[in-house]
């Protein structure tokens, strides 16, 4: 009887492993709820987090490679850009530049520069007899010689200070300004001047040349005492 039911026994778990069942697989009646299908011990509470002998055995999923990154070239700036950024810097450094020298000119003293007033003109031997304008441009004086001294005349007219132009043809000083008239050692005596214009200081250096000074002037004041006559205001020959 035993090995009847052993032998019955081994059929249903030969049958069991032909379907493919589990030796222990159970049969559920039909009718039976999912919930009641699941077997004791092998629910999971809810909100527990599964551990890792559940995944144990399943294989872990493997990220798929990033493609690679793409350069992204910007595009090349205009050239009128660059033109114009040029030119704002460019304006600003020259505004900059020209306000600082304003400030730094402010601050110095306006001093006017002239050139010296003593200055040499040469050898009494290079003058001939009557009026050299040689250096009427450059100092604002005439040389004048005669037969026995030599002077120099200040190019400077003494009724409203205008420079006189040499007339050889007539052999005299006109003034332009007003028509004042001088003979040819600047001794006025025609239109509004009221004296003869002013003669600079004259010596003779060491080698022999005119040495000439126009910051001293000998004048012949109307009415006043003739000073052409004094030491300096000549050179006797």
């Amino acid at each position: 009887m035993s090995s009847t039911v052993d032998d019955k026994a081994k059929a249903a778990l030969l049958i069991r492993a032909a379907a493919g069942l589990h030796p222990d697989h159970k049969e559920v009646p039909s009718g039976t709820t999912p919930a009641a299908r699941v077997a004791p011990g092998a629910a999971v509470k809810a909100g527990s987090t599964p551990t890792a002998g559940v995944a144990k055995g399943v294989p872990k999923a493997v990220a798929a490679p990033r493609p690679p990154a793409t350069l992204v070239e910007s595009a090349p700036e205009p050239a009128i850009n660059k033109m114009r950024r040029r030119v704002v810097w460019a304006s600003i450094a020259g505004f900059t530049a020209v306000t600082g020298l304003a400030i730094l000119r402010f601050f110095l003293p306006r001093t006017i520069f002239e050139p010296s007033s003593v200055f040499r003109v040469g050898f009494p031997g290079d003058y001939a007899l009557g009026v050299d304008t040689k250096y009427q441009q450059q100092y604002r004086i005439w040389v004048t010689k005669t037969s026995d001294r030599l002077f120099v005349i200040y190019a400077r007219c003494t009724h409203l200070g205008c420079t006189p132009d040499w007339k050889a043809s007539e052999d005299k000083f006109k003034c332009p300004c007003h028509g004042s008239g001088y003979d040819s050692e600047g001794v006025n005596f025609e239109g509004p001047a009221p004296r003869p214009m002013d003669r600079a200081h004259v010596t003779l250096d060491a080698e022999g040349q005119i040495v000439v000074d126009t910051g001293r002037l000998y004048d012949w004041p109307k009415g006043g005492t003739n000073k052409f006559d004094e030491e300096g205001a000549f050179i006797q020959i």
